[in-house]
Parts: structure tokens; C-alpha cells; sequence
């Protein structure tokens, strides 16, 4: 999800949902499988029967190179940090092991003499706990239910339904389509909200441009097929994989560190920059409107942080010392909510360092005001977020935005 803020004459704010925001919920695909005469139902067709997921801490250099060799080896998901690269001495690591790679991987891993520690013992098992009776129940409900996570479908007829019945509040567009046809919504608000004094005063400053869903065709398949898709559903390559990680696909210092030129890699930065249409349609919107667009803020999952630029590099943005009071005022009014803690700082230094993201390309494109959110959790749930924590961190990361948007228009230049 990203943000842009701009003044009166076009005051834009762009909320989207890049590389298929982790906290979204299990789709329930149901496999009949007979068991002594009675019939049991699976998600993904019991897909992750037996997969784990560990967290280690590489404590000494061999510890990096060997991991990174197991990695190598064995087919594995790593969580966290995004890449085999990005792995570096005394930064956590959290990996997603298959099953049927388990045996070899910690064999492997035993050999190095590394510890560490199980998050999730069975996936298969914590997936259908998550999505129990209840969570359906709530579902089926004729009213849209902000406290579930919905299916693409369900979250364009929401959108649609809301354009239709508050359309003095709302202007519904789109500015493209995806790689397999669907298009991209955008929400537009508009300047007669009057519930909340703070949105209010904020709308009569600036437009705020919503785009729920950025990547509609990997989040559509991760309902459908692969719970833990990132990519989108791009074919472009002789390579059986298909997609590319639509933030490494930005036209700035593109597939330089912290990306993969491989079609098969998670980072894959793709064939050239803006190769997939869901980053050349938003590029556009940008470029269009760079004059009037002064804020972007992208929202991902998961490890409870406020970024800024630069992510492929540690030099300091110029405009440093405003961003980085804006980062922290938000980080406070985070933690000022439910006590959870958040870091802030440039990309590159807090998290790891990539390459083609959006939020530098939107900085270099004179954007001044870019941020990413990486949401809940820490790693304990990681990338299956329970629905219980979707109404608490929409009401702290709310709060984050108000408090950024009124730092960028009391201390900070919107020229």
C-alpha cells in the first residue's frame, strides 16, 4: 500500500499494496480425502503437511557462508530476509522448510554447529487453526467485514460497492490492467468527510489516492494456489517460473543489490524495469502527476518497521533530518497505541539493502516525502498474521499516517 501527499491544486496520496502484503488470510480450497469412511477437508490440498518454519542467528562469518550454501542446496522459503544475499552476521533469519526438504536441510544445518529455534512446527496445522468455523462464519456475512481477510473479488465488489453508495465521498478509476487482464482500483477521496476532525482538516489539504491491492494477480493466486506467492503472474522468460518481484522492477539502480536476474528467484527484477504492467501503470500515475505528488507510503509485512531512502545505498537523503522526525513521530504514535515497537531509518541500514524499490524510484522522481511500512509481526506469526490482529494494526498504523501527514505539513516544504 502506498501513500502520496500533495498541496491543494492536486494534493495526492496513493495507498498500495506492493509484492502481495504478507498479512492476507487462507483461502479455503477444500480437497475431499477419505480417512477410514469419513471425508476431510484441507486448505491448498494439505500443500504444507509437515512444513516448518525456524528462525537462526548466524553468530560468526562461516555461519553466513554456509547457510547461504545450504540455502543454495536445498529448496527452501526464506521469509526473512528476502534473498540468500541479504543474509549477513548477526540479523535474523527465517526460513519456511518444505517437508520434503526437511531431512536434508537440518542435517545440513546440525553439521555447522548453528542453533535455532522452531516459530512454527506444523504450517499445515497453524493454517487451519486460523481459518476455523468462526472465521467463516464472519465471512458469509452479507456486510463487508473489516476484521477478515477477503478474497481479491471480494475486495474489488467492496470497492465498487462503496464508489456506488458513497460516491460524494469516493471517486473510483482505474489506472490499468495486470499482467492477466484485471484492473487496478484506485480510490480517490474526496473533501466532504466530516466524522473525524483530523481526516477532515488533512482532506482539506491534500487528496488522498487509495490503491488497495497493487499486485492483483499474486494476491489473487495466493488464494488460489500458493498461500505464500510474492510475485506476480508474469510469463515472459523460456523458464517454467513465472513472476517478478514487483519491488525490485523500478527503474532505479534496477537489479543491482539485493535483486536476482534469475526468473526462478524470489528478488527476480525481471527482464527490464517497468516489465510488469502493475508498476508501469502506477510509474505512469506518478510521472503524470510528479508536480502535485509530494508523499508515497508503501505498506508490506512483515517486521514492524518505518523505512525511507535509501534502499541500494546507505548515503543520507538530503532532506534527511525532516524525513527521519516524520519516521520517528510515527514510530511513537505506534507504539503510543498498543505498546508494540517499531524501528525506523533508511531502508538500507534498518532492513537490508535492494535495489529498483519504490519508494527510492518514487524519491528520485522528486517524490521527497517516501516511506514503506513493514507491518505486524516480528516473526512469531510472520507471514500468517492472525485476523484477530488486522483491527489492532489498522488502528496503530492510522494513527502513523495522520502523524506523518501532519509533520510533512507543519515542518517539512511541500513546494
Amino acid at each position: 500500500m502506498n501513500i502520496y501527499l500533495s498541496k491543494n491544486t492536486f494534493r495526492s496520496t496513493l495507498f498500495h499494496m506492493e509484492r502481495n502484503v504478507r498479512i492476507i488470510a487462507v483461502y479455503l480450497i477444500f480437497a475431499s480425502l477419505n480417512l477410514r469412511g469419513v471425508v476431510q477437508t484441507f486448505l491448498y490440498n494439505n500443500r504444507y503437511g509437515g512444513d516448518q518454519v525456524i528462525r537462526l542467528i548466524p553468530k560468526v562469518e562461516q555461519h553466513v557462508e554456509a547457510l547461504k550454501d545450504i540455502s543454495e542446496q536445498v529448496k527452501v522459503d526464506l521469509w526473512q530476509p528476502s534473498s540468500i544475499a541479504s543474509i549477513k552476521l548477526g540479523s535474523v533469519v527465517d526460513i519456511h522448510v518444505p517437508s520434503n526438504s526437511s531431512q536434508l536441510f537440518f542435517q545440513s544445518l546440525l553439521q555447522t554447529g548453528m542453533t535455532f529455534k522452531i516459530l512454527v512446527s506444523d504450517l499445515q496445522e497453524l493454517m487451519e487453526e486460523q481459518s476455523g468455523s468462526c472465521a467463516r462464519c464472519r465471512r458469509s456475512n452479507p456486510l463487508y467485514n473489516y476484521e477478515v481477510y477477503h478474497t481479491l473479488e471480494e475486495i474489488q465488489n467492496w470497492m465498487l460497492q462503496m464508489n456506488r453508495t458513497y460516491s460524494h465521498l469516493l471517486y473510483l478509476f482505474s489506472i490499468g490492467k495486470s499482467y492477466e487482464g484485471r484492473p487496478l482500483f484506485v480510490f480517490q477521496a474526496v473533501q466532504k468527510y466530516r466524522s473525524d476532525p483530523v481526516i477532515r482538516k488533512l482532506l482539506n489539504q491534500l487528496y488522498f489516492y487509495v490503491m488497495p491491492v497493487f499486485n492483483v494477480d499474486g494476491y489473487h493466486y495466493s488464494w488460489t494456489t500458493d498461500r505464500f506467492w510474492r510475485k506476480t503472474r508474469s510469463n515472459s522468460t523460456n523458464f517454467s517460473c513465472r513472476g517478478v518481484d514487483a519491488n525490485r522492477n523500478w527503474k532505479v539502480k534496477w537489479c543491482s543489490e539485493g535483486a536476482s536476474l534469475h526468473p526462478c528467484a524470489d528478488t527476480y527484477c525481471g527482464p527490464m524495469p517497468e516489465s510488469e504492467p502493475e508498476v508501469k501503470a502506477v510509474a505512469n500515475f506518478l510521472r503524470k502527476n510528479k508536480k502535485q505528488v509530494k508523499a508515497y507510503i508503501s505498506f508490506h509485512s512483515y517486521s514492524q518497521m518505518i523505512l525511507y531512502p535509501y534502499s541500494y545505498s546507505e548515503a543520507i537523503i538530503p532532506n534527511f533530518n525532516c524525513v527521519e522526525s516524520a519516521a520517528y513521530k510515527a514510530v511513537s504514535a505506534i507504539y503510543s497505541v498498543y505498546s508494540i515497537k517499531y524501528k525506523h531509518g533508511p531502508a538500507s541500514s534498518t532492513l537490508y539493502v535492494t535495489s529498483g524499490s519504490s519508494i527510492d524510484w518514487a524519491y528520485k522522481h522528486g517524490i521527497s516525502y517516501s516511506f514503506a511500512f513493514e507491518l505486524r509481526d516480528t516473526g512469531y506469526y510472520g507471514f500468517l498474521l492472525p485476523e484477530s490482529l488486522i483491527k489492532p494494526t489498522c488502528t496503530e498504523t492510522t494513527l502513523a499516517i495522520k502523524n506523518i501527514t501532519n509533520n510533512l505539513l507543519k515542518e517539512c516544504p511541500l513546494k
